[in-house]
């Protein structure tokens, strides 16, 4: 195909393999080069929102996740104890509303899944491959198109390629060539306790039979909220604690102390107490952001940032993969013929690319410091309007403006709602209308 382009994507987390398995179904020869001598992607659970699995479904990756949850009932609960709101039969609700599900797993099983798709489709990933440098101007170019980029590995090879896509996350190498200064994330305050309890774990048996209801859970607090919920059909829970920032400015996760942890949350509800006494083991992750890019692209048209690189997100509307799984998508999209058929089309397809996503990106960065606002308010009359605000919507169909934006009927929609494919349908119609 004269439109084919070696694509090169630097980093196998999900945004790259995203990426990697749209471009390889648009006809491109793609190659990810990943750090990691294996792929065990650190983590542990991951809710996939429908913006998600509707290209995921699409691809064929949903089916090949390893026992994917999908909650019946959404709650949040405050730290007291008192039930503030509650979603029934939310698995059913979700796939009315949006045609596809809301599924908790295990963000191994779908990187898994993942990889096992882009390499059906041809897509070759490299692991042990650690890029320390990149050259935009490595080589003329076709066609009158971009120049190619010259990737430098730590172990001394070079790789060329056509387009380079920086996936390779919060401390992105792609992002400091592009910028041309070593750029480090910023602390956002928080950070996070991460918990994957096994069903062995837990012997209270009330207790595990909460455990094992597929559901999502909220407790809300003074500067700290809680969210947990089951995975691989119910053999698993996952929980996050999200707490103010006490970690060195140097350390960005480390082991956690269990003592630090149940300290933290004495005197909350007891069903969280008492689940938390059940851990053995809990991670302490920094919570990291990065300010806005004035653009993801390069100036040679050649490199393009996407996911955690360029739009990082607190982790309090579960949109960081998703809307990474976005990127890739719509980046794969706009390079499949027959409206992308030459190189010469590549720095205007990246602005395209750019003007879909870029703003949107921001957006959700913008609406997750939000979320963390109001379920992190302290004892108070803000609270108290909040509680009532909740209270006054128990049981019925929300309205208007709501402080969980899990069943917000104005932001849900905005994010569950957004289909990639008839975003890229849409501007390139529009593209094509303009004489």
């Amino acid at each position: 195909m004269p439109s084919q382009l070696d694509i090169v994507i630097i980093g196998a987390g999900l945004s790259g393999l995203a990426a990697s398995i749209q471009c390889a179904l648009s006809g491109h020869t793609v190659t990810v080069l990943e750090s990691a001598r294996e792929l065990a992607e650190i983590g542990a659970g991951l809710q996939l929102t429908p913006n998600a699995t509707r290209l995921l479904h699409k691809w064929g990756v949903y089916q090949n996740i390893s026992g994917p949850t999908e909650p019946r009932t959404c709650s949040v609960i405050s730290y007291k104890g008192k039930l503030l709101a509650h979603e029934d039969r939310f698995d059913e609700n979700i796939r009315r509303k949006y045609g596809a599900p809301f599924a908790d797993c295990h963000r191994v099983d779908l990187q898994q899944a993942l990889v096992k798709r882009a390499k059906e489709l041809g897509v070759q990933v490299l692991l042990n491959k650690r890029v320390i440098g990149l050259d935009f101007e490595a080589g003329v170019g076709d066609e009158e198109g971009p120049p190619c980029v010259s990737i430098s590995l730590e172990n001394g090879g070079t790789i060329e390629a056509d387009l380079i896509v920086g996936a390779d996350g919060l401390w992105s190498t792609c992002r400091s060539a592009l910028l041309g200064v070593r750029d480090a994330p910023l602390p956002t305050g928080d950070l996070a306790f991460r918990i994957v309890l096994n069903i062995e774990q837990i012997q209270d048996e009330k207790l595990r039979k909460m455990v094992q209801e597929p559901a999502v859970r909220f407790w809300i607090g003074p500067d700290a909220h809680v969210v947990a919920y089951s995975m691989r059909g119910g053999s698993v829970y996952n929980v996050v604690l999200l707490v103010p920032d006490d970690l060195p400015e140097s350390v960005a996760r480390t082991e956690g102390s269990l003592e630090e942890m149940r300290g933290l949350f004495e005197g909350w509800d007891p069903v969280l107490t008492q689940l938390l006494e059940c851990v053995d083991k809990v991670d302490k992750w920094k919570l990291m952001h990065r300010p806005t890019l004035p653009s993801w692209i390069n100036a040679q048209s050649n490199t393009v940032l996407i996911g955690d690189s360029c739009h990082p997100m607190l982790p309090y509307l579960a949109q960081g993969a998703n809307s990474s799984i976005e990127d890739g998508a719509v980046l794969g999209l706009l390079l499949s013929p027959p409206h992308y058929a030459a190189k010469t089309q590549l720095p205007q397809t990246l602005q395209l690319f750019q003007e879909l996503r870029k703003a949107r990106g921001e957006a959700i960065q913008r609406e997750t410091f939000k979320q963390r606002r109001d379920f992190h308010l302290r004892d108070g009359e803000e609270q108290r309007e909040r509680d009532e605000l909740f209270e006054r919507w128990l049981g019925k169909e929300v309205k208007g403006s709501f402080p969980s934006r899990w069943t917000c009927p104005e932001v849900q929609p905005w994010l569950y709602g957004y289909d990639a494919e008839k975003e890229v349908d849409a501007v390139l119609s529009k593209a094509e209308e303009k004489p």
